[in-house]
């Protein structure tokens, strides 16, 4: 097991689109995301982005994943990843974050999560991709542009 933090944070949305159907390409570059940080082991969650994942999986997003496969799921995540838990210290980094850089609540709660965690990049397929906050950087690795073995 690693000592140090993982360098990357995964946002719900590139887990989430690993079990969407309708966007193939997306779905696959996720899925290759996931399986190269999952096979690195340089790669963080939180508990809020597993109880995102999996109200989308169930209910969001038109996946409509049956409520076993989203548990199994999740369960495999808390067993092979690094698991950050939101802290109250994480709430109030995310209302600055909202304050001073304008971003939403739960993107500026996985941003305080990452960075009170160490993690300089957070991966998403929200916000500005390049832009760098207080040292945290976020990424779009379903970009076509984004190269896929920066990660390893």
């Amino acid at each position: 097991m690693r000592n140090a933090s993982p360098n990357f944070f995964l946002d719900t949305n590139i887990l989430a689109y690993v079990y969407d159907a309708k966007d193939v390409a997306k779905r696959e570059r996720a899925g290759r995301v996931v399986e190269i940080l999952g096979a690195s082991g340089d790669a963080a969650i939180s508990t809020q982005v597993l109880g995102e994942l999996y109200s989308s999986l169930t209910r969001g997003r038109g996946l409509n994943i049956p409520h076993e496969v989203a548990e199994a799921s999740i369960q495999r995540y808390l067993q092979s990843w690094t698991v950050f838990q939101v802290a109250p210290l994480h709430i109030l980094e995310a209302m600055r974050g909202v304050r001073e850089h304008k971003l939403s609540y739960y993107d500026a709660l996985i941003w305080a999560t990452a960075r009170l965690n160490g993690v300089p990049y957070i991966l998403s397929e929200d916000g500005q991709d390049g832009r760098n906050i207080d040292g945290v950087r976020t990424l779009n690795p379903l970009s076509l542009d984004f190269d896929l073995t920066s990660l390893s």
